[in-house]
């Protein structure tokens, strides 16, 4: 088994698009299992052209919310001062209520409630998991967070120990990485043994491909690149080709800006298959099969770019004033 994250820490540019046309050219040759490991905003069913019913769905509990029992509580507003995320309310009939989307669970209220048992916390649902098969002969994995529910890279832990269990030796895992650096991101990397990190030519892209890139330093992952929209900025495309070499990172491929891809993404078909003659499909065809030439020379490959040394991955924490 061998498991693939394709990271971006930025969004929209293009990091779904990849993801998809990597799964589908492997899956031609190879098992395959694909993972949206954006719980926030999952989007890979509907590039590869799959409406909301899936397969089956199964419902992830982990998050604890507080609930004040009405016949205890004494109304002395204790709990609606101190609530750090301000979950708690007066209604209508002069009762404290805790709403449930907001509440984190932190257990501040119960500290200073004066009525033993006045305060209880109850497992909520914080996502669903899900699972249905492509027409490309692989099955996708995927999952929505429920509205203000935290621990999503928990949720793409789980999805990701799904994908597991369906695996042989021969397995290809794809896992469609969410934007940013967050707990999804680091979860998505986790565990994974090569990482293929998409900028496109924009200064945002760039910092973003770099904190991305120090989050795989941080798991001694080889990591490819690929840069999306490159002749919108060639300049800074070199840039970015050049920290590539400069930081034995693998140069995957450019794609072209094309107009077929935002065209393919609303008519709900890979751009490959909707535009199979377009700049961008060519581009994209060509990292697929530069990634399935990675496969079949893999040792050799992930001795080459695997970093010399692990880079433990120290997040910079700025203060609010006054602490």
């Amino acid at each position: 088994m061998l498991e693939m994250a394709i990271a971006s820490g930025k969004g929209g540019v293009g990091k779904s698009t990849v993801s998809a046309t990597i799964a589908i050219t492997l899956a031609r040759r190879r098992k395959v299992i694909a993972v949206d490991a954006d719980a926030d905003a999952p989007n890979m069913h509907l590039i590869l052209g799959l409406s909301e019913e899936w397969e089956w769905e199964q419902p992830y509990s982990e998050s604890m919310v507080a609930r004040i029992v009405t016949e205890k509580c004494t109304r002395c507003g204790e709990c609606m001062t101190v609530c750090p995320y301000k979950a708690i309310y007066v209604d209508e009939e002069g009762n404290y209520v805790v709403n449930p989307v907001i509440c984190e669970g932190c257990e501040t209220c119960s500290l200073v409630c004066p009525v033993k048992g006045a305060i209880v916390r109850d497992e909520t649902l914080s996502g669903m998991l899900r699972m249905t098969r492509t027409r490309y002969g692989f099955p996708l994995i995927s999952a929505k967070l429920e509205p203000g529910r935290p621990n999503s890279g928990k949720l793409v832990t789980e999805e990701k120990t799904k994908a597991k269990e369906m695996t042989d030796d021969d397995t290809v895992i794809v896992v469609d990485s969410a934007a940013g650096i967050g707990c999804q991101v680091v979860s998505s990397l986790a565990g994974a043994n090569m990482a293929i990190l998409v900028a496109e030519p924009t200064p945002a892209s760039f910092n973003a491909l770099k904190r991305v890139h120090k989050l795989t330093k941080h798991f001694m992952q080889p990591a490819a690149v690929v840069i999306n929209k490159w002749d919108m900025n060639p300049d800074l495309a070199a840039e970015i080709e050049a920290y590539a070499r400069e930081n034995n990172l693998d140069m995957l491929g450019k794609v072209p800006f094309d107009d077929s891809i935002p065209k393919s993404m609303a008519m709900m078909v890979p751009v490959t298959e909707a535009f199979p003659d377009s700049p961008a499909s060519k581009a994209l065809l060509e990292v697929a099969r530069r990634v399935e030439a990675i496969l079949d020379e893999w040792s050799s490959w992930f001795m080459r770019f695997r970093p010399k040394k692990p880079e433990p991955y120290r997040p910079i924490i700025i203060k609010p004033e006054g602490f």
